[in-house]
């Protein structure tokens, strides 16, 4: 199995302006001049973290998905990032997994932030999503999700090689921001991509970013620094993360369930 390339952007947010977002984003894809297999962008990349999807939500399939196909076939490559999304009367933080064919699959975010009112404003989604790419099998979490490890769970008949999760995390709370993508790495023996903004929003809350990729072993293979506006690219080995499942086969011992 070939090894899988990420790209993480690591960067600021225009508040609620998707037509600055889609520029500002434009750029920074066309300054990716290394070959990758991912590109991974923040949680509502085209607005922030917005409660006002009543007035911003894009109806399912519309602008901001159809960019991110666009993208993808130009830069031969997966695309991944969410976007406020209004589908059959109800609105959804929705994940879009864009690929270099033409098609795309979703991921509904589950867990909702009740504290900043989501909940209030979007409804939740209750299916897990693992792509088949390249060989990889790719499962793609939304910030909060973070913080539920059964829902991330590496389990039988749902299991994957990376997990993904896409934030807009606040500074306030980056020590467990940190932390928590560790555990998931090492509790699922999975590579773990951590994407998260930076900058201010429009509720004056600060975002660090702390972007990084973690190994199976729960060891921070790349980094982007605290409040940098930078992009980073980092191979992953497909033989290390068998050799090392093969060498400690701890998911033998796991525990079966089901969620409802």
């Amino acid at each position: 199995m070939k090894d899988l390339k990420i790209t993480m952007i690591q960067t600021e947010l225009y508040w609620e302006d998707a037509e600055k977002n889609l520029e500002h984003f434009d750029l920074k894809i066309s300054e990716i001049k290394v070959p990758t297999d991912i590109i991974v962008l923040p949680e509502m990349f085209t607005t922030g973290f917005t409660m006002n999807p009543e007035e911003l939500a894009e109806e399912h399939g519309g602008k901001g998905l159809q960019w991110m196909l666009q993208k993808a076939i130009e830069k031969k490559c997966m695309v991944i990032g969410s976007i406020s999304v209004k589908d059959n009367n109800h609105l959804y933080n929705r994940l879009y997994c864009a690929k270099p064919d033409g098609t795309y699959e979703i991921y509904d975010k589950r867990h909702l932030f009740r504290m900043g009112n989501e909940h209030q404003h979007y409804a939740a989604g209750s299916v897990r999503l693992v792509i088949n790419y390249k060989g990889w099998k790719i499962c793609p979490f939304v910030c909060y999700d973070l913080r539920f490890p059964v829902w991330s769970r590496n389990r039988k008949g749902n299991a994957y090689d990376l997990a993904i999760y896409i934030a807009n995390w606040p500074e306030v709370r980056a020590y467990p921001w940190k932390q928590l993508l560790i555990a998931r790495a090492i509790e699922n023996q999975a590579y773990v991509v951590g994407l998260n903004r930076i900058g201010d929003d429009g509720n004056n809350i600060s975002h660090a970013g702390d972007s990084c990729i973690i190994n199976p072993r729960g060891e921070v293979i790349c980094l982007i620094p605290s409040h940098e506006d930078k992009t980073e690219t980092q191979s992953l080995s497909f033989t290390y993360l068998q050799e090392f499942k093969k060498l400690f086969p701890v998911m033998l011992d796991g525990d079966e369930f089901e969620i409802h």
